[in-house]
């Protein structure tokens, strides 16, 4: 299974009781796994949920290589993972008005033709229900305690007694020896940590949708166009985008569920929900906006037409300058995910970045030992901060691309059409990499060396590279003077 590293699985049971005690807020990707494996490196952990279930829902996400690894741990989750993945599925790319520009192929010739290794695909297109029902099972099988309907309003921390904790709008509180806030982009605590960012509209938008779909027997045309491709044991999944001036779109079709995303100006009816639906007549008044005189393809607009009631949602892609405070001043209470590095649904990076986090955070705190938890948070902090914001600057370059493909040399190389999936993301293993370094990341700390400037310690972020702060203003100014988005000195390929 190629999204399993090589080295030794050491299940739960594997490790001594740390005594350490973790409360978790939230249940997306990076809390999930943040329960998971705190609760394999034997730490006592809780679960609080805002809402009365954990919510399964929505479309399609990619899921990097490097935050798969660590299932060789979980042989359960990764037997239901390879049989829920899309392997080695088909590619096939057209203008945004359906003229055909790189014809179908297997996603291993996309790779080789891209320069990259044909059996190590840097990640995977996953269905974001299939993937969450199974992290929610094994959360579940462990016995992992989750309250739901508690909805955080404050968190807090008291550093003489070693403590943190969080208070719900119902006035009750919990406390822990570390707080793992995994509740998004609103969290609360982010008024505790200090690294409050506040959102720039970037004025675009993703219209979403996922259904089943016998919805396409209602044209025959729009199935036939959208229908898989036959494979050597039978019909394999596909995946078709369309690339347009300002525009993208993207499909999947699989056994049971279609798929479709379209990148776009906003509308005003944006929400960061997966609650919030839209009419199919709003995307269809508005998709040919700032397109050009050919407008998208019918065949497209007809698949949006057969999409049904209650399953569009209108996402708003909003900027967020990188920010290095991820933990309280005490370094009780530490941000992970989208708390701490909120990425564009476009980046393909956030689901992958977010289950890194929990990795690290959870080995850091088992390799310092109860009596080191702030030493912990702090070392987990400065080994993905820098990562993290370049994974986010790729992502504003990669959406960039999608959006201005320069079909003329497209159409002799390939990749001038594809985004970037560099080695340095997916080649990553975050426990690894916390067992390697946390001592000289600690002794770093110790002795002062900013953020990306120890090099006695290997950079997970790209080779050559110096962090130096920036901000979105800089890059938005770059895509308003025609400029492609500067990722700065260094191998990001």
């Amino acid at each position: 299974m190629p999204f399993i590293d090589d080295g030794d699985s050491k299940p739960v049971g594997s490790y001594q009781n740390s005594g350490i005690d973790v409360l978790i807020v939230g249940t997306g990707l990076g809390g999930l796994t943040a329960a998971l494996e705190c609760t394999r490196k034997a730490h006592k952990v809780r679960l609080l949920e805002r809402f009365d279930d954990i919510n399964t829902a929505g479309d399609m996400y990619f899921m990097g290589l490097s935050a798969t690894k660590f299932f060789k741990h979980w042989p359960e989750m990764a037997k239901e993972f390879d049989e829920i993945s899309l392997h080695n599925t088909w590619m096939e790319t057209y203008k945004h008005d359906g003229s055909p520009m790189i014809p179908v192929l297997k996603v291993a010739e996309r790779l080789r033709e891209a320069g990259l290794d044909p059996d190590t695909p840097p990640g995977t297109f996953q269905m974001r229900p299939l993937i969450y029902k199974m992290f929610v099972n094994q959360v579940r099988a462990l016995g992992i305690p989750i309250q739901f309907g508690k909805r955080v309003v404050d968190y807090w921390e008291d550093e003489s007694r070693g403590r943190a904790g969080v208070v719900t709008d119902k006035g009750e509180r919990f406390e822990a020896d570390v707080v793992i806030a995994a509740d998004g982009v609103g969290s609360k605590s982010q008024k505790l940590v200090g690294g409050q960012v506040r959102a720039a509209s970037s004025g675009r938008a993703m219209w979403r949708a996922a259904f089943p779909i016998e919805h396409l027997d209602k044209d025959p045309k729009v199935k036939e166009f959208f229908k898989m491709v036959k494979g050597q044991k039978g019909d394999d999944p596909i995946v078709r985008t369309f690339l347009g001036p300002g525009t993208y779109g993207l499909t999947l079709t699989r056994p049971d569920t279609m798929i479709w995303i379209v990148n776009h100006d906003v509308t005003g009816s944006e929400e960061e929900s997966w609650n919030a639906t839209i009419d199919s007549q709003e995307v269809l008044d508005n998709i040919d906006n700032r397109v050009g005189p050919s407008g998208w393809a019918p065949v497209f607009k007809d698949l949006i037409k057969l999409t049904p009631p209650n399953t569009i949602v209108n996402f708003p892609l909003f900027w967020r300058n990188p920010q290095p405070k991820w933990a309280s001043p005490a370094a009780r209470v530490v941000n992970i995910g989208d708390s701490a590095h909120s990425f564009l649904p476009s980046s393909g990076n956030g689901a992958t970045q977010a289950i890194e986090d929990a990795i690290s955070l959870a080995c850091c705190l088992q390799l310092g030992g109860k009596d080191n938890i702030p030493q912990s948070v702090r070392a987990h902090v400065r080994m993905r901060f820098v990562r993290c914001a370049c994974a986010q600057k790729l992502g504003f370059s990669n959406a960039e691309l999608l959006q201005d493909t320069d079909w003329t040399k497209a159409k002799l190389n390939p990749r001038m059409a594809q985004p970037k999936h560099p080695k340095w993301v997916w080649a990553h293993d975050p426990e690894r990499y916390a067992y390697e370094t946390y001592d000289r990341v600690v002794e770093s700390m110790r002795r002062g060396v900013p953020f990306g400037d120890d090099d006695s310690i290997p950079p997970n972020y790209p080779p050559g590279y110096k962090y130096k702060p920036w901000g979105i203003e800089e890059i938005m100014n770059d895509i308003r003077n025609g400029k492609q988005v500067e990722l700065a000195p260094g191998n990001w390929d």
